[in-house]
Protein backbone atom coordinates (compact mmCIF):
# COMPACT_ATOMS: atom_id res chain seq x y z
CA UNK A 1 0.00 0.00 0.00
CA UNK A 2 2.63 2.29 0.55
CA UNK A 3 3.54 2.63 -3.37
CA UNK A 4 0.48 3.20 -3.94
CA UNK A 5 -0.15 5.91 -1.39
CA UNK A 6 3.18 7.84 -3.02
CA UNK A 7 1.98 7.42 -6.31
CA UNK A 8 -1.24 8.99 -5.25
CA UNK A 9 0.48 11.36 -3.18
CA UNK A 10 2.67 12.16 -5.86
CA UNK A 11 -0.76 12.55 -8.29
CA UNK A 12 -2.24 15.01 -6.42
CA UNK A 13 0.82 17.21 -6.21
CA UNK A 14 1.00 17.22 -9.99
CA UNK A 15 -2.75 17.95 -9.93
CA UNK A 16 -2.42 20.81 -7.43
CA UNK A 17 0.57 22.63 -8.88
CA UNK A 18 -1.46 22.40 -12.44
CA UNK A 19 -4.33 23.68 -11.09
CA UNK A 20 -2.49 26.20 -8.99
CA UNK A 21 -0.46 27.63 -12.41
CA UNK A 22 -3.56 27.44 -14.12
CA UNK A 23 -5.81 29.16 -11.24
CA UNK A 24 -3.39 31.67 -10.05
CA UNK A 25 -1.20 34.34 -12.13
CA UNK A 26 1.28 36.84 -10.56
CA UNK A 27 1.92 40.11 -13.19
CA UNK A 28 5.07 41.67 -12.44
CA UNK A 29 5.50 45.34 -12.39
CA UNK A 30 5.20 47.38 -15.34
CA UNK A 31 3.30 45.24 -17.02
CA UNK A 32 -0.45 44.05 -17.98
CA UNK A 33 -2.10 40.79 -18.85
CA UNK A 34 -5.13 40.56 -21.55
CA UNK A 35 -7.36 37.83 -20.19
CA UNK A 36 -9.86 36.13 -22.66
CA UNK A 37 -12.82 34.48 -21.55
CA UNK A 38 -13.74 32.24 -24.54
CA UNK A 39 -12.56 33.94 -26.88
CA UNK A 40 -13.67 37.50 -25.68
CA UNK A 41 -11.83 40.32 -24.10
CA UNK A 42 -12.93 39.80 -20.67
CA UNK A 43 -10.67 42.20 -18.27
CA UNK A 44 -6.74 43.00 -17.93
CA UNK A 45 -4.21 42.40 -14.90
CA UNK A 46 -2.35 44.54 -13.55
CA UNK A 47 0.84 43.98 -11.12
CA UNK A 48 0.22 41.79 -8.37
CA UNK A 49 -1.80 38.27 -7.46
CA UNK A 50 -4.55 36.72 -9.68
CA UNK A 51 -7.00 34.16 -9.73
CA UNK A 52 -8.17 32.83 -13.28
CA UNK A 53 -10.96 29.89 -14.49
CA UNK A 54 -9.09 27.19 -16.52
CA UNK A 55 -10.62 26.49 -19.65
CA UNK A 56 -13.15 29.11 -19.54
CA UNK A 57 -10.56 31.84 -19.18
CA UNK A 58 -6.90 32.29 -20.59
CA UNK A 59 -3.95 34.75 -20.94
CA UNK A 60 -4.12 36.17 -24.31
CA UNK A 61 -1.43 38.93 -24.65
CA UNK A 62 1.40 40.08 -22.49
CA UNK A 63 1.80 43.72 -22.44
CA UNK A 64 5.13 45.71 -21.28
CA UNK A 65 4.42 49.26 -20.06
CA UNK A 66 7.88 50.26 -20.08
CA UNK A 67 9.47 52.63 -22.38
CA UNK A 68 10.62 50.70 -25.64
CA UNK A 69 13.31 52.00 -28.25
CA UNK A 70 12.86 51.06 -31.54
CA UNK A 71 15.64 51.38 -33.96
CA UNK A 72 14.37 52.85 -37.59
CA UNK A 73 16.49 51.37 -40.47
CA UNK A 74 18.36 53.34 -42.98
CA UNK A 75 15.91 54.82 -45.52
CA UNK A 76 16.64 56.86 -48.84
CA UNK A 77 15.28 60.66 -48.19
CA UNK A 78 15.11 63.39 -51.42
CA UNK A 79 15.64 66.52 -49.92
CA UNK A 80 13.78 69.85 -51.02
CA UNK A 81 16.82 70.57 -53.74
CA UNK A 82 17.14 66.74 -54.92
CA UNK A 83 19.76 65.81 -53.12
CA UNK A 84 19.34 61.34 -51.89
CA UNK A 85 20.63 61.08 -48.34
CA UNK A 86 20.22 58.16 -46.37
CA UNK A 87 19.01 58.72 -42.46
CA UNK A 88 18.26 56.32 -39.97
CA UNK A 89 17.00 57.32 -36.69
CA UNK A 90 15.65 55.59 -32.99
CA UNK A 91 12.07 55.81 -32.03
CA UNK A 92 11.06 56.23 -28.06
CA UNK A 93 7.75 54.89 -27.61
CA UNK A 94 5.22 53.23 -24.73
CA UNK A 95 1.97 51.40 -24.65
CA UNK A 96 -0.46 53.18 -22.72
CA UNK A 97 -3.58 51.37 -23.44
CA UNK A 98 -3.30 47.63 -23.24
CA UNK A 99 -6.05 46.42 -24.87
CA UNK A 100 -5.86 48.75 -27.93
CA UNK A 101 -2.16 47.80 -28.38
CA UNK A 102 -3.50 44.23 -28.26
CA UNK A 103 -6.89 44.00 -30.44
CA UNK A 104 -6.14 47.37 -32.63
CA UNK A 105 -2.76 46.58 -34.44
CA UNK A 106 -1.41 43.05 -35.09
CA UNK A 107 2.63 44.19 -35.09
CA UNK A 108 2.43 47.95 -33.32
CA UNK A 109 6.33 47.86 -33.47
CA UNK A 110 6.42 46.86 -36.84
CA UNK A 111 3.68 49.74 -37.66
CA UNK A 112 5.21 52.47 -36.07
CA UNK A 113 8.49 52.21 -37.37
CA UNK A 114 6.93 51.77 -40.78
CA UNK A 115 5.24 55.44 -39.79
CA UNK A 116 7.88 56.62 -38.72
CA UNK A 117 10.34 55.89 -41.86
CA UNK A 118 7.80 56.93 -44.02
CA UNK A 119 7.21 60.28 -42.36
CA UNK A 120 10.93 61.13 -42.10
CA UNK A 121 10.88 61.16 -45.95
CA UNK A 122 7.85 63.58 -45.75
CA UNK A 123 9.40 65.92 -43.80
CA UNK A 124 12.80 65.62 -45.24
CA UNK A 125 11.60 66.50 -48.61
CA UNK A 126 10.41 69.83 -47.14
CA UNK A 127 13.81 71.25 -46.63
CA UNK A 128 17.09 71.56 -48.25
CA UNK A 129 20.19 69.83 -47.53
CA UNK A 130 22.09 72.43 -45.79
CA UNK A 131 19.05 73.05 -43.53
CA UNK A 132 18.60 69.17 -42.49
CA UNK A 133 21.91 69.59 -40.39
CA UNK A 134 20.84 72.20 -38.06
CA UNK A 135 17.09 71.55 -38.01
CA UNK A 136 17.12 68.22 -36.28
CA UNK A 137 15.24 69.27 -33.73
CA UNK A 138 12.36 70.40 -35.53
CA UNK A 139 12.30 66.96 -37.81
CA UNK A 140 12.53 65.56 -34.43
CA UNK A 141 9.23 67.33 -33.16
CA UNK A 142 7.34 66.79 -36.35
CA UNK A 143 7.86 63.12 -36.69
CA UNK A 144 6.58 63.08 -32.93
CA UNK A 145 3.64 64.92 -33.76
CA UNK A 146 2.77 62.98 -37.26
CA UNK A 147 3.35 59.51 -35.82
CA UNK A 148 1.90 60.07 -32.11
CA UNK A 149 -1.10 61.11 -34.08
CA UNK A 150 -1.75 58.06 -35.77
CA UNK A 151 -0.52 55.22 -33.34
CA UNK A 152 -2.84 56.58 -31.37
CA UNK A 153 -6.05 54.38 -32.24
CA UNK A 154 -3.21 51.33 -31.03
CA UNK A 155 -2.98 52.73 -27.35
CA UNK A 156 0.83 53.77 -28.68
CA UNK A 157 2.10 57.17 -27.11
CA UNK A 158 5.45 58.03 -28.55
CA UNK A 159 7.47 59.79 -26.95
CA UNK A 160 10.49 61.68 -28.84
CA UNK A 161 12.40 60.87 -31.94
CA UNK A 162 16.02 61.20 -32.55
CA UNK A 163 18.07 61.23 -35.99
CA UNK A 164 21.31 59.14 -35.73
CA UNK A 165 23.02 59.90 -38.87
CA UNK A 166 22.31 61.92 -42.23
CA UNK A 167 24.69 60.51 -44.71
CA UNK A 168 24.65 62.40 -47.99
CA UNK A 169 26.35 60.53 -51.17
CA UNK A 170 30.34 60.94 -51.75
CA UNK A 171 30.22 63.72 -54.32
CA UNK A 172 27.75 65.92 -52.12
CA UNK A 173 30.38 65.44 -49.35
CA UNK A 174 33.45 66.87 -51.12
CA UNK A 175 31.07 69.96 -52.20
CA UNK A 176 30.03 71.04 -49.11
CA UNK A 177 33.92 70.34 -48.37
CA UNK A 178 34.97 72.65 -51.21
CA UNK A 179 32.39 74.80 -50.06
CA UNK A 180 33.09 74.80 -46.25
CA UNK A 181 37.31 75.49 -47.11
CA UNK A 182 35.36 77.92 -48.99
CA UNK A 183 33.62 79.49 -46.86
CA UNK A 184 36.47 79.79 -43.85
CA UNK A 185 38.88 81.43 -46.56
CA UNK A 186 36.37 83.55 -47.26
CA UNK A 187 35.93 84.55 -43.13
CA UNK A 188 40.09 84.70 -42.54
CA UNK A 189 40.00 86.79 -45.42
CA UNK A 190 37.12 89.13 -44.10
CA UNK A 191 39.09 88.77 -41.01
CA UNK A 192 42.38 90.04 -42.18
CA UNK A 193 40.90 92.56 -43.48
CA UNK A 194 39.16 94.00 -40.37
CA UNK A 195 42.34 93.87 -38.79
CA UNK A 196 44.28 95.92 -41.46
CA UNK A 197 41.70 97.86 -41.20
CA UNK A 198 41.71 98.49 -38.14
CA UNK A 199 45.34 98.91 -37.54
CA UNK A 200 45.43 101.75 -39.67
CA UNK A 201 42.64 103.29 -37.52
CA UNK A 202 44.55 102.83 -35.01
CA UNK A 203 47.62 104.02 -36.94
CA UNK A 204 45.90 107.18 -37.99
CA UNK A 205 44.25 108.06 -34.97
CA UNK A 206 47.67 107.55 -33.04
CA UNK A 207 48.94 110.23 -35.46
CA UNK A 208 45.86 112.63 -34.94
CA UNK A 209 46.86 112.45 -31.00
CA UNK A 210 50.49 112.54 -31.93
CA UNK A 211 49.80 115.87 -34.01
CA UNK A 212 47.74 117.23 -31.35
CA UNK A 213 49.99 116.83 -28.71
CA UNK A 214 52.68 118.48 -30.40
CA UNK A 215 50.63 121.57 -31.70
CA UNK A 216 50.12 121.82 -28.40
CA UNK A 217 53.25 121.33 -27.17
CA UNK A 218 54.50 123.85 -29.66
CA UNK A 219 51.33 126.35 -28.61
CA UNK A 220 52.56 126.00 -25.06
CA UNK A 221 55.85 126.50 -25.91
CA UNK A 222 55.80 129.70 -28.07
CA UNK A 223 52.90 131.06 -25.18
CA UNK A 224 55.90 129.95 -22.38
CA UNK A 225 58.83 132.63 -24.50
CA UNK A 226 56.41 135.31 -25.51
CA UNK A 227 55.42 134.82 -21.74
CA UNK A 228 59.10 135.04 -20.91
CA UNK A 229 59.84 137.42 -23.50
CA UNK A 230 57.48 139.66 -22.11
CA UNK A 231 58.49 139.30 -18.66
CA UNK A 232 61.66 140.16 -19.88
CA UNK A 233 60.43 143.34 -21.60
CA UNK A 234 59.00 144.51 -18.46
CA UNK A 235 61.55 143.66 -16.37
CA UNK A 236 64.20 145.70 -18.41
CA UNK A 237 62.23 148.51 -18.78
CA UNK A 238 61.04 148.76 -14.74
CA UNK A 239 64.75 148.43 -14.31
CA UNK A 240 65.26 151.06 -17.09
CA UNK A 241 62.79 153.25 -15.90
CA UNK A 242 64.22 152.84 -12.07
CA UNK A 243 68.24 153.82 -14.00
CA UNK A 244 66.37 157.08 -15.36
CA UNK A 245 64.70 157.83 -12.16
CA UNK A 246 67.76 157.90 -9.93
CA UNK A 247 69.92 159.34 -13.66
CA UNK A 248 67.55 162.43 -13.04
CA UNK A 249 67.73 162.11 -9.31
CA UNK A 250 71.73 162.47 -9.60
CA UNK A 251 71.65 165.12 -12.05
CA UNK A 252 69.93 167.06 -9.35
CA UNK A 253 72.45 166.52 -7.07
CA UNK A 254 75.52 169.20 -6.90
CA UNK A 255 77.63 169.00 -9.82
CA UNK A 256 75.32 166.45 -11.34
CA UNK A 257 75.53 167.64 -14.90
CA UNK A 258 79.13 167.74 -14.85
CA UNK A 259 79.53 164.04 -14.06
CA UNK A 260 76.95 163.23 -17.43
CA UNK A 261 78.65 165.74 -19.41
CA UNK A 262 81.74 163.95 -18.41
CA UNK A 263 80.10 160.49 -19.31
CA UNK A 264 78.68 161.80 -22.80
CA UNK A 265 82.43 162.63 -23.25
CA UNK A 266 84.11 159.80 -22.59
CA UNK A 267 81.47 157.53 -24.84
CA UNK A 268 82.19 160.06 -27.42
CA UNK A 269 86.05 159.91 -27.30
CA UNK A 270 85.53 155.96 -26.82
CA UNK A 271 83.80 155.54 -30.12
CA UNK A 272 85.23 157.69 -31.59
CA UNK A 273 89.06 155.73 -31.35
CA UNK A 274 87.25 152.38 -32.30
CA UNK A 275 86.19 154.32 -35.53
CA UNK A 276 89.74 155.70 -35.93
CA UNK A 277 90.85 152.02 -35.62
CA UNK A 278 88.81 150.40 -37.60
CA UNK A 279 89.34 152.51 -40.25
CA UNK A 280 91.67 153.03 -43.19
CA UNK A 281 91.09 156.41 -43.97
CA UNK A 282 89.18 158.76 -41.59
CA UNK A 283 88.51 162.16 -42.10
CA UNK A 284 88.89 164.97 -39.40
CA UNK A 285 87.14 168.21 -38.47
CA UNK A 286 88.34 170.92 -39.83
CA UNK A 287 89.00 172.33 -36.31
CA UNK A 288 90.24 169.36 -33.86
CA UNK A 289 91.02 172.21 -31.56
CA UNK A 290 87.07 171.92 -30.64
CA UNK A 291 87.42 168.86 -29.49
CA UNK A 292 90.02 169.94 -26.97
CA UNK A 293 88.29 172.90 -25.88
CA UNK A 294 85.21 170.53 -25.43
CA UNK A 295 87.69 168.15 -23.30
CA UNK A 296 88.49 171.22 -21.36
CA UNK A 297 84.81 172.45 -20.99
CA UNK A 298 83.82 169.26 -19.92
CA UNK A 299 86.59 167.65 -18.29
CA UNK A 300 88.92 170.75 -16.69
CA UNK A 301 90.88 168.84 -14.84
CA UNK A 302 91.58 165.99 -16.99
CA UNK A 303 92.60 168.75 -19.82
CA UNK A 304 95.24 170.69 -18.16
CA UNK A 305 97.16 166.77 -16.79
CA UNK A 306 97.40 166.67 -20.49
CA UNK A 307 98.24 170.03 -21.40
CA UNK A 308 101.63 169.45 -18.54
CA UNK A 309 101.92 165.94 -20.16
CA UNK A 310 101.18 166.63 -23.64
CA UNK A 311 104.53 165.80 -24.88
CA UNK A 312 103.51 162.10 -23.49
CA UNK A 313 100.95 162.22 -26.40
CA UNK A 314 101.90 163.25 -29.86
CA UNK A 315 99.07 164.63 -31.77
CA UNK A 316 98.75 165.39 -35.32
CA UNK A 317 98.65 168.45 -37.06
CA UNK A 318 95.53 168.80 -38.19
CA UNK A 319 94.80 169.48 -41.94
CA UNK A 320 91.05 170.53 -42.84
CA UNK A 321 89.43 167.01 -44.59
CA UNK A 322 93.08 165.75 -45.37
CA UNK A 323 93.18 162.15 -45.99
CA UNK A 324 95.19 160.20 -42.98
CA UNK A 325 97.13 157.57 -44.55
CA UNK A 326 96.80 154.36 -42.35
CA UNK A 327 99.99 152.27 -41.35
CA UNK A 328 99.05 149.64 -44.00
CA UNK A 329 99.36 152.64 -46.92
CA UNK A 330 102.69 153.82 -45.52
CA UNK A 331 104.53 150.55 -45.32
Amino acid sequence: MEPLSIVIALGVAVVGFWAFTRFVRIVPEQQTHIVERLGKFARALGPGFHLIIPLVERIAYKQSLKEEAIDVDPQVCITNDNVQVSVDGILYMKVIDPQKASYGIDDYRFATAQLAQTTMRSEMGKIDLDRSFSERESLNNAIVRSVDQASDPWGIKVTRYEIKDIAPPGSILQAMEQQMRAEREKRAQILESEGDKESRINASKGEREEAINLSRGERQRRINTAEGRAKSIEVTAQATADGIREIATAIQLPKGKEAVAMRIAEQFVGQLGQILDRAKTSVMPIDVAQVRALLQTVLPGRAAGEATDGAAVPRPTPQPFANRVGPEEGN
